[in-house]
């Protein structure tokens, strides 16, 4: 199950990170990101409704790649796996729940930022872990020079991509994806704008599939 899901999340090149401040939003935001061509949402644990939205989400798209993020201990983890999460993503490197979602055969993206985070990882048998947040870390040229040592470790940057440097970072065959949130904003979420979402979603879909083909 782990492989299916780091090879879904390959093919599919781009996670979108979204906030919801009320769960009831899930259903919407999802169905637009379907419509938009990209089957797959990191929910974030950066607010109360995030449990109970990921159970909405998970309940009404079965087929849908539904994950936690910001997960940054293992009661949320499992709260989260409880609530259908198929994966958990974590801000920064947590022995912890890395150890307990390995443990139980749950995909996990353990943040990271530095080497020593990197190699901390790499004990758990992590073949991918998060770069965050990755603008403010140096971006793209950081990336590369801490995937240099690590020839078996790949990538997810997060933190400041968005449609104009997306193309940038899926050309380096390190990365296996790209977490975002710039379809998904909070405003257009708070608005209802959800045919706004479908609309930025497909645009960014089109991106990575040029990216990927060429």
């Amino acid at each position: 199950m782990t492989m299916n899901i780091f090879d879904r999340i390959e093919e599919l090149r781009i996670v979108p990170v979204v906030k919801l401040d009320r769960a009831e939003d899930a259903i919407n935001l999802c169905g637009a990101l379907l419509k938009g061509g990209l089957p797959v949402a990191e929910i974030t644990f950066r607010t109360d409704a995030a449990e109970e939205a990921i159970r909405l989400a998970s309940e009404a798209f079965p087929d849908m790649l539904i994950g936690a993020g910001t997960v940054v201990n293992t009661d949320q983890a499992k709260h989260a796996v409880a609530a259908g999460a198929k994966f958990i993503v974590t801000p920064g490197f947590s022995e912890a729940v890395t150890k307990w979602a390995v443990g139980n055969n749950i995909p996990v993206f353990p943040g990271t930022s530095t080497p020593t985070e990197i190699m901390m990882a790499m004990e758990y048998g992590i073949k991918v872990v998060k770069f965050f947040p990755a603008a403010q870390y140096g971006g793209l040229k950081t990336l590369k020079a801490l995937a240099a040592p690590y020839p078996s470790m790949r990538f997810m940057p997060t933190g400041g991509i968005n449609a104009d440097n997306l193309h940038e970072y899926l050309a380096f065959d390190k990365i296996i994806a790209c977490g975002g949130s710039w379809m998904v904003k909070d405003s257009l979420i708070h608005e209802g704008r959800f045919d706004e979402i479908e609309r930025l979603t497909a645009e960014a879909v089109a991106l990575a599939k040029i990216k990927r083909e060429a």
